[in-house]
């Protein structure tokens, strides 16, 4: 596996090794001795799966009191994946990274705790499966304004996004709880 280092500390994209031959392909999706050394060794306690058509953006997304680390991956499709660091004292609080990721690629990205997470659906339709470190919580959850000025985020749209009612009353970053 090739681990490449976005600009912020902790945020990892995960290229895997993968075997393709005449019957299509194979690669491990999770190996915990592989991530580990990695430098992932959180405990993953929940899988989640979303399917979102294009246009959808979802997130900015994260919960206090029992923050989530997640490992994503694209099944189906491709999205527009964003973290943002939203770690209280950290010296990229604020700053965000975005990668294009896609089911041709396999690649998956690591996003610790102390993040916000959305993604934005570029293809026809994306299948996105990802692990997380905590439970859902919903009385946790939060979101933060995927269009707030501060953050200058430059969403590759293509005419408005189709946004859930709760994530476009989410809250610009200067008034976040974390």
């Amino acid at each position: 596996m090739r681990i490449h280092r976005t600009e912020l500390e902790g945020v990892l994209v995960l290229e895997p090794e993968v075997f393709s031959d005449i019957r299509g392909f194979f690669l491990e999706t999770y190996n915990e001795k592989t991530y580990a050394a990695a430098g992932i060794t959180e405990r993953f306690v929940q899988d989640n799966q979303s399917r979102s058509r294009r246009g959808v953006l979802r997130g900015l997304h994260y919960q206090v009191g029992n923050p989530q680390g997640k490992l994503i991956r694209v099944l189906q499709g491709e999205i527009y994946d964003l973290a943002v660091d939203i770690r209280p004292g950290s010296r990229s609080f604020g700053k965000w990274a975005a990668i294009h990721i896609n089911a041709e690629e396999q690649k998956t990205i690591w996003i610790p705790k102390g993040f916000a997470h959305g993604f934005y659906t570029l293809s026809e339709s994306a299948d996105v499966a990802y692990k997380v470190t905590e439970f859902y919580a919903p009385r946790e959850e939060r979101t933060l304004l995927w269009n707030d000025p501060e953050l200058a985020i430059p969403w590759p749209l293509r005419g408005d996004p189709i946004v859930s009612e709760k994530d476009r009353a989410g809250h610009p970053l200067r008034d976040i709880a974390t």
